[in-house]
């Protein structure tokens, strides 16, 4: 049925087009009856529009400006003015004509994404590979992908694979990814056939998801598109008033003619659509869908910026930050790779940071055997000649706790860390540490959402306030609500809704009552769609929260011009109104003018598709390879810093040996400084081109503070002979160690804030050994 309507107004555009062509043709020709008749022709299919389109306005109980089109095409009749009427016929049923191709368009892209989405799934059982419906796939199932085959479901690489993520990125080239990193559904299989850990079902997936919010932003009204219906209460009372007058005074009812004509508002109906449209389509290019023009317009409005903290100004899902070992014999490296291994057959969430976490760092990753889990407790199984167990610190390590997994435990508590504690061949061998981490972009956007005049922003969130307070105070916002259920959160939302226009931003199935009730709701939906996706007015498909301010300066530039190109359009109509009623515009001529203005005005709001002032810097892509390389290097000295702490706890007074600390002194003469002074001499460049030199002081005089520390150390260690030591030198190496690390750790946070945060996005953030580009 909607093809054939599509199909109906095309002839509609034909005809009125045509029939206003051969009037000229046949006029031109000396043929002026037949030439009148075309047109007479051309005027009654544009009155025939005009009635059907008034008619459905009074059927909703509508006001709308069709009814002067009506008007006025029936007065070109009455009047004899059957040019006017043709060109009256051409401007309506172009405004339909653009109207219906959208939606023809937004309709094709649904059904190309209902078309794609995959019905079966092949899962290995015991008996060997099953073709079962997509929606019976259970997480914890394993699933091949074939060639050509789009992924089902979300889930863990148990196989390297190649993979086409332009239907969710838009990035056209395929790349290559290790065991174990996360795919989402909806990629596609690039390469050879590969094994996949499914950690979602179908429905909790990112494509289905993905359906669902194109779904949702079609279904929603965009009150822009009849912005001249709104104004019809006072436009069309206007044009019959000022048409009426003319007639009056005059007493030529063709100077009521030529108003109605020149008040065709196709400035409203054109102009102000296809500025909002333009800015639609710009911020879906930075990965930032808005459902509708009501929404870009309170966008545009919004001075107030809520933010929940998991996922948006931490990144949602936990992060490999230490790993302790009980003793010398197992390095942190090897206990990590094994773990890892183990941890491929799991789909809970610390099993993917800590799997994660190893192919970043390039550990070759073995298929683990005999896997059980022991629910409540963890998981055990073989890997390699290794038995290995994985889970909580009651089941792995007896009680009363030796000292390294007391340390474990009171680190845990003074950080908020999450432990994962590891035995290897029945003996307590480790733990590690994880924790939600801070977004190196969110300090960034912060300050981006200001300049975008964003004037009070707001943290909200469930944690504790100690948390909550450390990641205000870091990122900047202006007031903390914590430990908040989320009646309360509702509580203060409506309580900055009452100051101004205020937007909340989350990312959770716990967020959407909050989102729902803020004036703009914003999820983050880079790693699947959720409740609060669909709850949301705008949401984020791209794993960057800075895309946020980019989205609000599109939407305040859109904004403006459209009002621009409708004050002006709407201004020159009036004027030309004026001159109608005066008899200085006969509707012929008036006809024309008015096709002049609407392009005119269309011209001004075609400015809204040209890119304007965005936050985001954008890089050459010399740099961009060059700091993703540096980055890469960065994530891979970070066991190095770990490293610092983990030896400065070991060494004691009571047993003062220094052995551990001068193999640790190597391994920060050839890995961590190399590194600082590659960042010195690359990444410091780099910034500087990007953000001005300005921004490099801080992380230069942190490099110098590196090589500071590392030179007092040798020079310590220089001074003691052999491996023992006095207690008091213990006591000053630990000193030494114990400001390094934090050194390290302010400089980390800087470079991740000032340099990493500018590096565009790739695959998988946490596996730089499988972004290579598929050749």
């Amino acid at each position: 049925m909607e093809d054939l309507q599509g199909r109906f107004v095309v002839y509609l555009f034909g005809a009125g087009s045509l029939l206003l062509a051969a009037g000229g043709v046949v006029w031109a020709l000396d043929e002026d009856g037949a030439a009148e008749a075309l047109w007479l022709a051309g005027t009654v299919v544009g009155l025939v529009v005009a009635l059907v389109a008034t008619a459905d306005a009074v059927r909703r109980h509508r006001p709308t400006v069709d009814v002067i089109a009506l008007l006025a095409l029936g007065g070109a009749l009455a009047v004899g003015e059957y040019f006017a009427g043709a060109v009256i016929t051409v401007m309506l049923t172009t405004g339909q004509l653009l109207e219906a191709r959208a939606e023809a368009r937004a309709r094709r892209e649904l059904r190309l994404l209902l078309e794609r989405s995959p019905r079966t799934a092949r899962r290995r059982e015991a008996d060997g590979m099953v073709e079962v419906p997509v929606d019976r796939v259970a997480p914890g199932d394993a699933v091949v992908v074939r060639t050509g085959e789009v992924v089902p479901v979300d889930g863990r690489l148990l196989t390297a694979a190649t993979l086409d993520e332009s239907a969710l990125t838009g990035e056209p080239l395929p790349v290559e990814q290790a065991a174990g990193d996360v795919v989402r559904s909806g990629a596609v299989n690039a390469g050879a056939p590969f094994d996949l850990l499914a950690t979602a079902t179908a429905a909790e997936s990112t494509y289905a998801g993905v359906v669902r919010l194109v779904e949702q932003a079609q279904a929603s009204s965009a009150p822009f598109v009849r912005l001249a219906d709104r104004l019809a209460v006072v436009f069309v009372p206007l044009t019959l008033l000022l048409a009426g007058g003319a007639w009056a005074l005059s007493g030529d009812p063709v100077r009521a003619v030529a108003v109605l004509v020149v008040a065709t508002p196709c400035p409203l109906l054109l102009a102000a659509p296809i500025a909002y449209i333009s800015g639609l389509a710009r911020a879906t290019r930075i990965g930032v869908v808005i459902k509708g023009g009501g929404t870009l317009e309170r966008l545009a409005a919004a001075r107030v910026v809520m933010f929940d903290k998991t996922g948006t100004l931490t990144r949602g899902r936990p992060q490999l930050v230490g790993t302790v070992t009980a003793s010398e014999d197992l390095s942190a490296d090897e206990l990590l790779r094994l773990a890892a291994s183990l941890d491929q057959m799991s789909p809970h969430v610390l099993a993917t940071s800590i799997v994660s976490a190893a192919t970043a760092r390039g550990l070759a990753l073995e298929m683990p055997a005999e896997v059980a889990e022991e629910h409540g407790y963890g998981l055990r199984g073989v890997v390699g000649s290794h038995q290995v167990a994985l889970g909580k610190r009651s089941w792995i390590v007896p009680e009363p706790a030796p000292a390294w997994a007391q340390r474990v435990r009171r680190r845990a508590s003074l950080d908020g860390s999450m432990t994962v504690f590891a035995a290897v061949d029945g003996e307590p061998a480790g733990a590690f540490l994880l924790e939600d981490v801070i977004r190196p972009d969110a300090p960034r956007m912060i300050h981006g959402l200001r300049e975008a005049g964003i004037r009070r922003v707001v943290l909200i969130t469930g944690d504790r306030s100690d948390t909550a307070e450390t990641v205000g105070r870091i990122v900047g916002v202006d007031a903390v609500h914590a430990d908040c259920d989320p009646g309360e959160k509702l509580e203060v939302i409506e309580a900055e809704r009452a100051s101004d226009v205020a937007m909340m931003v989350g990312d959770g199935v716990n967020d959407a009552p909050a989102l729902a009730a803020a004036d703009v709701g914003v999820a983050l939906a880079a790693r699947g769609a959720t409740a609060s996706s669909e709850a949301a007015d705008v949401v984020l498909t791209v794993d960057r929260v800075d895309a946020l301010a980019d989205a609000i300066l599109i939407a305040q530039r859109s904004r403006r011009i459209a009002r621009q190109a409708v004050g002006i359009g709407m201004g020159l109509s009036l004027v030309a109104m004026a001159a109608a009623a005066a008899g200085l515009l006969p509707p012929a001529a008036g006809a024309v003018l008015q096709e002049v203005i609407d392009v005119l005005a269309i011209g001004l709001a075609l400015r809204a598709v040209l890119p304007g002032r965005t936050h985001t810097v954008t890089l050459a892509p010399a740099d961009v390879t060059i700091g993703h390389e540096l980055r890469d290097q960065h994530e891979a000295a970070l066991p190095v810093v770990e490293e610092i702490r983990t030896v400065a706890d070991q060494i004691t007074t009571q047993d003062p040996q220094l052995a551990p600390v001068r193999r640790l002194l190597v391994r920060l003469r050839t890995d961590l400084l190399a590194h600082e002074r590659a960042d010195q001499e690359q990444l410091v460049p780099l910034v500087a081109r990007a953000l001005g030199e300005t921004a490099t002081y801080a992380l230069t005089r942190t490099h110098a503070e590196i090589e500071h520390q590392v030179a007092r150390l040798t020079r310590l260690l220089d001074e003691i002979p052999g491996d023992a030591a006095a207690p008091e030198d213990v006591v000053e190496v630990r000193r030494l160690l114990y400001g390094l690390y934090g050194v390290l750790r302010l400089h980390n946070a800087q470079e991740d804030e000032t340099a990493h945060s500018l590096l565009p996005p790739r695959p998988d953030r946490s596996t730089p050994t499988a972004r290579r580009r598929a050749r």
